[in-house]
């Protein structure tokens, strides 16, 4: 994968990020990455819980082949605009926190992805820096059978 892409924003666990630097070949640009945090603190979502995601930062900084850009979450679907604000908000908390930590390596930490098709007003309202509106584009994803 490594080679195949210019970003990766689904980076929870060192062990990720490690295998993408040491994927990288040689002579391409540093995969910029963003930390997945889980927002909502949700067992059934991916992404470091926020009180790591400082420490996944400090050892992501180090490794040779990527460029820590920021951060994304995807927090539970609602349509309560209020509870979507405030759950892009604790993102961008949290994206602030990393920023103004005082660690080298985040001259290009400007990321902030966050919203969807169905959030992505909120996400914009909270400093959101990259929506992401596949089903906005594309429509709705259908799961099931295909037919053949």
């Amino acid at each position: 994968m490594a080679e195949n892409f210019d970003w990766a924003q689904t980076v929870d666990r060192l062990k990720i990020a490690e295998r993408l630097s040491a994927q990288r070949p040689l002579g391409m640009a540093r995969l910029n990455v963003c930390i997945q945090v889980n927002v909502d603190g949700g067992a059934t979502k991916s992404g470091v819980v926020a009180e790591h995601a400082l420490e996944l930062a400090e050892a992501m900084v180090k490794l040779p082949n990527l460029q820590l850009r920021g951060i994304m979450s995807i927090p539970d679907d609602t349509p309560d605009f209020e509870a979507q604000c405030a759950v892009h908000k604790r993102a961008a908390s949290i994206f602030d926190a990393i920023k103004c930590s005082g660690l080298a390596g985040l001259e290009h930490f400007d990321t902030l992805s966050m919203g969807m098709t169905g959030d992505l007003e909120a996400a914009v309202a909270a400093g959101s820096t990259m929506v992401r509106v596949g089903s906005g584009i594309f429509g709705r994803r259908t799961y099931g059978t295909p037919t053949p």
